[in-house]
C-alpha cells in the first residue's frame, strides 16, 4: 500500500521526487491552482507560461512535466489539469482533485516520493486528494513474474510509493481523520479491485470465502460460510441451481460488522459469481474474456463491510456474499428447469446467464430473515443497464423512492456517477411462467428494469430495498483515466460507506 502523509512544508523546500500543482482552465489560458505559491516562486510567476508553451491548457486530466530547475529540491514538476478554474469566491470540486490527484500518481509510477501541491481548502478537499492519489497509486502485480528484478533496476510500473499532500495540517483533528479514512477507504477499494482482477483459477467461491475469513480475524468480523451441503440441506435452490454445474461449488458467506452503540442495522447483498461462462445459455465468443469481474458486487460488498469496522462506525452492518461459479456441463441447470429458491417460491429458469438473480435471491431473502432497516444489493446483473447508461454510470433502482433519492445523492457526494431508475409494474407481466411462481425473465426490452423487478420479489415486507446495477463501471477495459485503472475498479464501495456512514450519523433510515 502506496504511504501516505500530511506535510505542512513549502513544496520549495521538501524532499521529493516530483512536485505536484494544478492547473485550470482560465478565461486567458492556463492558471496554475492555489497550492503551489512556492512553485510559482521558483518559475517568478511564469509557470503558467511555461507550461502553455509546453501545449499545456489544464484541460481534466492532462498531464504535463517539466525540470524544476532551482529554487525547488524536487527535480520534477507535474502539473495536472483541472478543468475550468472555478468563479471567484468558490472552491474546487472534489470530484475534479480526486481525478486530478489520481492522473498525477499512475503518471508518477516507478517513482519513490511525491509532494502533491493541490488546493486543499478543507478536511474535504484533503480527503479528495488523498483518495485520488492512493487510488491512483494502484497497480495489480500479483501474476507478474519479473517485477522488481534488481538486474533490471527500478520497476517503472511500480506504484508511486510515498504520497505527501501539502498544506494539510496533521495536527488538526479533521484533516488527520480525513487522511485516515482515505487510506481506509483506498486500501479496501483496491482489496476489491484485487479480487476482481484476479483470474477465476485462483478466486473460486471457496478461495473467495477464505478471503473473507481472514479479513474478518484480522478486523474483529463474525463470518459464517454456508458450503454445499449447507446450501443444500437449507434449501438455497438459487445458488445450487447455479453452482450445480461446476466442479467448484457455491457458498453463502455472512460477514458482519457489529458496534455496541449500533442503533441501525444495514445488510448489503452482492452477486459474487467468480465465473460465468452463461451456463447452458453459453456466452458468444468476446464474451467471457472478462468474466471473471462476474463478483465485482460481492467485492464491493465486502470491502465495504471491511472498511466499516476499520471506522469503527457505530452501524450494524452485515454483508452476504452469493458466490458460485456458473458452468456448462452434465449436471448443469438446464433452460425450463424450475428451482425451488430459499424463500419457498418456485423460478422456471428460461436462461441460464440470467443466474446473478438467482443467487441474489436467496441472499435477499436471507437477509431479510434478520429484518435489517435497509437491504442494498451490488450487482454486474444486465447488459441492459449498460446500454442504457454506458460504461460508466450505475443504475439504482428501489422500492421506496426517497431512499432511491438518497443513495444516488450518496453516490454524487463521493463521486460515484449513478443513476435513479424506474420499476414499471407493467414489465413484472412478462415474467409470469405456466409452470412456475415466476420466471427468471421477462421483456427483453427494459431488461435492467425487469432484473429489479425480480429481485423485489424477495425482499421481505416491510423492508426498505435498493438495487445497485454496477455492470458498467465494474471493470474498465479501456485506458486508465483519473483515479479509475484499467480493470477492476471497486465500484460502489464508495457509496456504500458513505451509505454506511450516513445511517450511523441518523440522517438516513
Amino acid at each position: 500500500m502506496t504511504a501516505l502523509t500530511l506535510s505542512t512544508s513549502s513544496a520549495a523546500t521538501l524532499r521529493a521526487d516530483a512536485v505536484v500543482v494544478g492547473l485550470a482552465k482560465g478565461t486567458k489560458g492556463p492558471v496554475v491552482a492555489p497550492g503551489a505559491e512556492a512553485v510559482e516562486t521558483a518559475f517568478d510567476g511564469r509557470l503558467a507560461d511555461v507550461l502553455e508553451t509546453l501545449g499545456a491548457s489544464g484541460a481534466e486530466g492532462e498531464v504535463t512535466k517539466v525540470p524544476a530547475g532551482s529554487g525547488l529540491k524536487a527535480p520534477v514538476v507535474l502539473a495536472v489539469g483541472l478543468g475550468e478554474a472555478p468563479v471567484e469566491g468558490e472552491g474546487y470540486d472534489n470530484e475534479a482533485l480526486r481525478r486530478a490527484a489520481g492522473a498525477a500518481a499512475r503518471a508518477l509510477a516507478g517513482t519513490k516520493k511525491a509532494a502533491f501541491a493541490l488546493p486543499v481548502e478543507d478536511a474535504d478537499a484533503v480527503a479528495a486528494v488523498a483518495e485520488g492519489a492512493l487510488l491512483g497509486a494502484y497497480s495489480f502485480t500479483a501474476y507478474r513474474s519479473n517485477n522488481g528484478d534488481a538486474k533490471k533496476g527500478a520497476d517503472k510500473s511500480a506504484p508511486l510509493a510515498d504520497i505527501a499532500v501539502l498544506g494539510a495540517k496533521p495536527r488538526d483533528k479533521a484533516h488527520k481523520a480525513a487522511a485516515e479514512r482515505a487510506q481506509a477507504l483506498a486500501a479496501e477499494i483496491n482489496r476489491a479491485r484485487d479480487l476482481i482482477n484476479t483470474p477465476s483459477n485462483g478466486l473460486t467461491p471457496k478461495d473467495f470465502a477464505a478471503q473473507a475469513q481472514a479479513a474478518g480475524k484480522e478486523y474483529g468480523l463474525k463470518v459464517e460460510v454456508l458450503d454445499e451441503k449447507a446450501l443444500k440441506k437449507g434449501g438455497y435452490g438459487g445458488l445450487m441451481g447455479v453452482g450445480q454445474g461446476s466442479e467448484n461449488p457455491p457458498r453463502l458467506v455472512k460477514i458482519s460488522h457489529t458496534h455496541a452503540k449500533a442503533k441501525k442495522h444495514l445488510a448489503l447483498v452482492g452477486k459474487g459469481i467468480t465465473y460465468d461462462s452463461g451456463g447452458i445459455s453459453l456466452k458468444p465468443a468476446g464474451h467471457n474474456e472478462t468474466m471473471k469481474c462476474d463478483m465485482s458486487g460481492a467485492a464491493a460488498v465486502f470491502s465495504a463491510v471491511v472498511t466499516a469496522a476499520r471506522l469503527n462506525l457505530p452501524v450494524n452492518v452485515t454483508g452476504w456474499l452469493a458466490l458460485a461459479e456458473n458452468m456448462p456441463s452434465g449436471s448443469a441447470t438446464r433452460p425450463g428447469d424450475v428451482l425451488t429458491m430459499y424463500s419457498g417460491k418456485t423460478v422456471e429458469v428460461l436462461n441460464t446467464d440470467a443466474e446473478g438473480r438467482l443467487v441474489l435471491a436467496d441472499a435477499i431473502t436471507r437477509a431479510s430473515e434478520e429484518s435489517p432497516d435497509a437491504i442494498v444489493d451490488v450487482a454486474t446483473l444486465t447488459g441492459a443497464m449498460v446500454l442504457a447508461l454506458g460504461n460508466r454510470t450505475f443504475g439504482i433502482m428501489a422500492n421506496d423512492d426517497a431512499f432511491r433519492t438518497s443513495v444516488h445523492e450518496i453516490a454524487t457526494e463521493v463521486g460515484e456517477q449513478s443513476w435513479p431508475m424506474p420499476m414499471p409494474a407493467e414489465l413484472r407481466k412478462g415474467m409470469d411462467s405456466p409452470v412456475a411462481d415466476i420466471a427468471n425473465m421477462g421483456e427483453r426490452m427494459g431488461g435492467g428494469l425487469v432484473a429489479g423487478l425480480f429481485l423485489q420479489e424477495f425482499v421481505g415486507e416491510g423492508i426498505t430495498w435498493a438495487h445497485l446495477d454496477i455492470a458498467g463501471p465494474a471493470f474498465h477495459e479501456g485506458a486508465p483515466y483519473g483515479y479509475t485503472p484499467k480493470g477492476g475498479t471497486g465500484s460502489a464501495v464508495r457509496t456504500l460507506v458513505r451509505l454506511a456512514e450516513r445511517t450511523a450519523a441518523g440522517d438516513l433510515l
